[in-house]
Order: C-alpha cells, then sequence, then structure tokens
C-alpha cells in the first residue's frame, strides 16, 4: 500500500565523493528535515492509489516521487532516462533512497506517480521549502523583485493550414479506431489524409494570398467532411447498446476534437477567406494543448503558452509565481503579487523591485499604502525617484537589485526547461512550473549551505 516512506530502508549506496553528488545530498537533508513534504504528497498519491490484497510489486513511496521528480528536473531527464538512471547510477539511487538489491522502476510507473502530483502540491512543497529557507536565515522576504516572463506550450508553429490537417489527421485516426474496435458497420468514410497534407504543403509554399485562398477553401472543405464522419460515428457510438468504458471514452475524445475543428475551421473561415482579423483571446492554437494562450511581448515577439509572474528574493530563491490567464498588462499585476507575498510571509515586504512594465501612479499609491517603504520601477514613467524611495541612491540600489530576476529567469530557462513545458495538459502545465521552482530553490539552498 501507499507510504510516506519505506519503514526498513535496504542497504543503499554509499555517498560519492563528487561534486554533484554532494548537492545532491545536501538536497537530500533538506528534505529529510521537512518530512511534512512526503504527507502533503500522498495526499495526491493515494488519490490515484487503488487498494488491493496486498499482491504485485512494491509500488513507489511518496518520498520516493518526491526525490525521483526532483531528480528529473534537475538533469533534465526524460522518463526513459530516468528509469535508466535509478538502476545505473549509484548518486542517484542513494537520493532516491533505493537500496542496493532494489529494482529501479520503469517510466511508466515513474510517469504515473510524478503526473499525480498537483501544482497545489508543488506550491505547498515550495513554502514549506521557503520555511526551511527563513529558519536557517537564508530568505526572510523582506526585499523582493517581480518580474514576468513567458513559459511556453509543446506545440508547433500555429498556422491554420497546419491545424486543419492535425484536424483532419486526428479525426481519420478516430474513425478507424471506431470501426475496427467497435466493429460499427454502418460507419462509412473516406480517407482524406493525402489529399489533406498536400493542400497544407502547397498552403505553405504558395507564393502569395491570392494563390492560398482557393487551397484554403479545398482544405477547409475536406476538415468539414471529416467532421461530419466523426458526428455520424459519435452518434452510432452512442446508440450502441454494448457501451463501456472504452467506447465512453472514445465519444468524449471525438467530441472534443469535432469541437475544437469547428473553431479552427470558423476562424480560417474569418481571417483567410473574409479577411477579418481574429482576436487572441479567440483562437485555437493547439489541438492537443488548447490551453494555449497567445501571448505578445513588447508588440514585437509573439510566444505560445502562458504568462508566469516570479518573485524572486534576495537570496535568489523564486518565493512565488503566478501562470496568469491569457495575457494580462503587468500593470494589473502589481497589487495580486503584492497581496501574494503577505498571504505567504504574514507581512508585505519593506522593499519592491519591479520591471519596468509594472510602473504606475496607481500602482506607487498602492504599495505605499501598504506599507512598503521603498518601491523601484525599472522605467519611471513620469514617476520621481523621491515618491518611490527615500533617496537616488535606495532607488538605484533598488533598481540594480531588480536586474538579478532577469538572471535567476534565464538560469531557469537554460538549466531547467523552464522555456518550454513538455508535460500534456494544463493541470501538468502548472505542476511543470511549480516542480522546477522547487527543484531550483532546493539546488540554490544546497549551494548556499555547501559554500
Amino acid at each position: 500500500m501507499r507510504k510516506k516512506w519505506q519503514k526498513q530502508m535496504s542497504l543503499i549506496p554509499t555517498e560519492i565523493d563528487h561534486p554533484q553528488a554532494k548537492e545532491l545530498e545536501a538536497i537530500s537533508q533538506i528534505l529529510r528535515s521537512k518530512s511534512t513534504i512526503y504527507e502533503i504528497a500522498l495526499q495526491d498519491l493515494m488519490k490515484h492509489y487503488k487498494s488491493s490484497k496486498n499482491t504485485g510489486a512494491r509500488g513507489m513511496s511518496a518520498e520516493q516521487v518526491i526525490r525521483a521528480a526532483i531528480v528529473k528536473v534537475l538533469f533534465g531527464f526524460t522518463y526513459e532516462e530516468l528509469a535508466f538512471h535509478l538502476v545505473d547510477s549509484k548518486s542517484i539511487r542513494r537520493f532516491c533512497r533505493i537500496g542496493i538489491a532494489d529494482k529501479g522502476f520503469k517510466k511508466s510507473v515513474l510517469n504515473k506517480n510524478i503526473k499525480a502530483l498537483s501544482f497545489e502540491t508543488w506550491q505547498a512543497i515550495n513554502e514549506t521549502v521557503l520555511g526551511y529557507a527563513a529558519d536557517h536565515n537564508l530568505e526572510k522576504g523582506r526585499q523582493v523583485r517581480i518580474d514576468c516572463t513567458v513559459v511556453e506550450s509543446n506545440i508547433h508553429k500555429p498556422y491554420d493550414s497546419i491545424l486543419l490537417w492535425d484536424a483532419v489527421r486526428v479525426l481519420t485516426r478516430l474513425l478507424h479506431c471506431a470501426k475496427e474496435n467497435f466493429e460499427l458497420r454502418q460507419l462509412h468514410f473516406k480517407n482524406h489524409q493525402r489529399v489533406a497534407k498536400r493542400r497544407m504543403l502547397a498552403i505553405q509554399y504558395a507564393a502569395n494570398n491570392k494563390a492560398r485562398k482557393p487551397l484554403y477553401k479545398d482544405l477547409i472543405k475536406i476538415s468539414r467532411k471529416c467532421v461530419s464522419y466523426a458526428q455520424s460515428a459519435i452518434r452510432l457510438l452512442e446508440q450502441s447498446p454494448s457501451a463501456n468504458i472504452s467506447m465512453i471514452g472514445l465519444t468524449l475524445d471525438m467530441k472534443q476534437f469535432v469541437d475544437l475543428t469547428e473553431k479552427v475551421i470558423s476562424q480560417a473561415e474569418r481571417r483567410v477567406i473574409h479577411g477579418k482579423t481574429v482576436p487572441a483571446t479567440e483562437k485555437i492554437v493547439s489541438l492537443f494543448e488548447p490551453h494555449t494562450d497567445v501571448i505578445v511581448k513588447d508588440r514585437r515577439e509573439t510566444f505560445y503558452g502562458h504568462k508566469v509572474c516570479l518573485t524572486g528574493g534576495k537570496s535568489n530563491l523564486i518565493l512565488d509565481c503566478l501562470i496568469a490567464d491569457g495575457n494580462p498588462a503587468d500593470t494589473t499585476l502589481t497589487e495580486t503579487m503584492l497581496d501574494r507575498q503577505n498571504d505567504l510571509y504574514g507581512r508585505y515586504p519593506l522593499k519592491a523591485a519591479f520591471d519596468g512594465g509594472f510602473a504606475s501612479k496607481a500602482n506607487l499609491k498602492t504599495a505605499k499604502s501598504k506599507k512598503i517603504k521603498d518601491v523601484c520601477f525599472a522605467k519611471k514613467r513620469g514617476l520621481q525617484e523621491t515618491d518611490m524611495c527615500r533617496s537616488h541612491y535606495v532607488y538605484q540600489k533598488l533598481r540594480r537589485f531588480r536586474a538579478g530576476i532577469e538572471a535567476g529567469i534565464s538560469w531557469l530557462k537554460r538549466s531547467f526547461g523552464f522555456a518550454r513545458c513538455t508535460w500534456k495538459g494544463l493541470r501538468s502545465f502548472k505542476s511543470y512550473v511549480w516542480a522546477t521552482i522547487v527543484s531550483a530553490n532546493l539546488l540554490t539552498i544546497a549551494r548556499k549551505q555547501l559554500v
């Protein structure tokens, strides 16, 4: 059955004299001193646990799941690579509390258990880690710096032609699955994948919009046919007397992709055929990650993912993270991020430094009303330095301090895969972001203690 940790550990590999092994051991000490982390994780794992009569292999404990997830993020492993290193590496086996005589875990087991951890759980774990930092005088949350970045979804460029091709391909696959697995003899459809792909490629290489328009009309017509086939299949599946879980699951998948395909057809017609502009909030940019937002940064770069607002501390720890809906202006997030600091530490910081996008007279007034002595915006936007801070010296010092979070964000993206989320679904996207932050914070604390 599920456990927080093993009651009796078998022999584990000895510690290795190597810098990375020492960092893992330091992280292990932090986790060991905060055993409530495993109690938090256990609640999520028990939701996915099915009781049995104590048969089969022993599952992963909550401690092993947390530690395996941290290793995955720290080293950028895939699940297959993680499964290999849990067998091959002495230091990683020691960190993940896997004994010498114990076997590792399959990639499917690792995937299932790590994905079971919700972003709320990772957020609670991060708060526990920050509590450890406060207890050891590493971070008190009295001076903060706040900035926004974008974490991209794992999707291709969202051209309408490619989205329509994706729709034809996926709906055809689901139709074949319905006919072969559930013997729907009344279901008749044609496979249009080849012609759809040709139209998609022709659109990509067309010389101009005039040449693209008839190709788009043809591709939209093919997509509508596939939607019609899928709707017929849905009706047959719902009327089937021998419905089971697999059939219900396939029906739901078809309904989801039919709905998304109709939205893609609508936006392609509006944009290409009628020459209208489709608002970013109404766009579908992926059939597989429909939660993805269109983020236009500084009116020059377009990203496809989610806007993430980070609060950093003086110790380079990430104190807080907000995954925003849509693409809200930075100015609308100032009060929210400060209030979250109050919720986290029970008080507002004494000093706060913001990126230039947060600057406004209203935000300065709001921050000052919360008894924050010094507020620095990287761009003044008509504000006076003496209105924001006690002196020109303090303003310049905070302005330089704010620049440090740029380096922190760069480090997260280069070393931890923070630039692009490879996990599927909005829930997993948020878990990925928080798991990255927790792992980075643990490594930061470990390195400070090893100095």
